[in-house]
């Protein structure tokens, strides 16, 4: 099995109150396909990258199992430039500096490689780029995932109301999902979500767990506790990877696998955080992976007894 990865790679400069660093590889392509590597190949990137990115990284890419036919390698422009300060709490960040450079005029173009693919991953673009995506694939995946954030809601709803009903599975943060529907209950706004195409939807609660929503059904996974948290940047699109990683090595989109692949995603998010950029990931084994995942089903497992 094989996934098409759309999104963004790029340098990233971030202060969290437990460190800084002034520049360390990230984008979420990068996040996702360093997550999803762990549980199949080939993992086909497509982005755009100036010719300030490291060889070194793409060879790391390659040797993990990661196409790059589709990555553009632009020689008289730099790379994506993100820089970001996270408050006390992790969960909220000043945006300090973006420099779109050559993110301004991607254009994600599919190689005939990548033709038949059978997952989609299409990471936080402008919407039409991510619509044009799916018009390039001769033969629609066995599912298609879409990520987006607020300031495509704001600014970009037309075509992204286009594309969510082209999608399978939708992934937002909880305040995302409200921006998206006027709803406060998250309840509420996952139904109307579901209304506009996606059959699925994730929503992502950062520390509080993630919920995942199809029909009438619906299910929470946890965060698991960790005593240091250093960077929480690409952990969602960490989570992503691990997510659509499992679904494809099973080769399964049921619902009931879709829970144990929301898991995989949390444990993998969970590794992310652990040190700046994609640095934890690049060292996580196998192993690494089923202890953690343990670790999550001793979260939540219980016995009760009503007598």
């Amino acid at each position: 099995m094989s996934i098409i990865a759309v999104g963004s790679m790029a340098f990233d400069a971030i202060e969290t109150p437990f460190g800084k660093v002034d520049r360390i590889i990230g984008g979420a392509a990068t996040y996702f396909a360093y997550a999803a590597s762990n549980f199949v190949t080939p993992i086909r990137a497509v982005s755009v990258v100036g010719n300030d990115f490291p060889e070194a990284e793409m060879a790391e890419l390659k040797r993990r199992g990661v196409a790059v036919d589709g990555i553009e390698v632009v020689k008289d422009q730099k790379s994506f430039f993100w820089s970001g300060r996270y408050h006390l709490d992790m969960n909220t960040r000043d945006t300090l500096v973006t420099d779109l450079n050559v993110m301004g005029n991607f254009n994600p173009v599919i190689p005939d490689s990548y033709q038949g693919s059978e997952f989609l991953m299409l990471g936080n673009t402008l919407p039409s780029l991510q619509s044009s995506v799916i018009r390039q694939l001769k033969k629609r995946p066995k599912l298609i995932v879409l990520d987006t954030m607020n300031f495509w809601i704001e600014t970009a709803l037309p075509d992204l109301k286009e594309t969510l009903s082209m999608v399978d599975v939708l992934m937002v943060n909880d305040s995302e999902a409200r921006q998206l529907t006027g709803e406060y209950s998250i309840v509420k706004a996952a139904k109307k979500i579901l209304q506009m195409g996606p059959s699925y939807l994730i929503v992502k609660k950062g520390e509080h767990g993630a919920l995942l929503f199809h029909d009438n059904h619906v299910f929470f996974a946890p965060a698991l506790p960790l005593e240091d948290v250093f960077d929480p940047t690409g952990a969602g699109d960490t989570f992503a990877g691990g997510f659509l990683g499992h679904l494809a090595r099973t080769r399964d989109v049921s619902f009931e696998n879709m829970k144990t692949a929301i898991i995989m995603g949390s444990a993998m998010a969970s590794f992310c955080v652990e040190k700046f950029g994609p640095e934890r990931l690049k060292e996580v084994t196998l192993q690494d992976i089923e202890t953690r995942v343990q670790q999550f089903v001793e979260l939540v497992q219980f016995d009760i007894d009503l007598v």
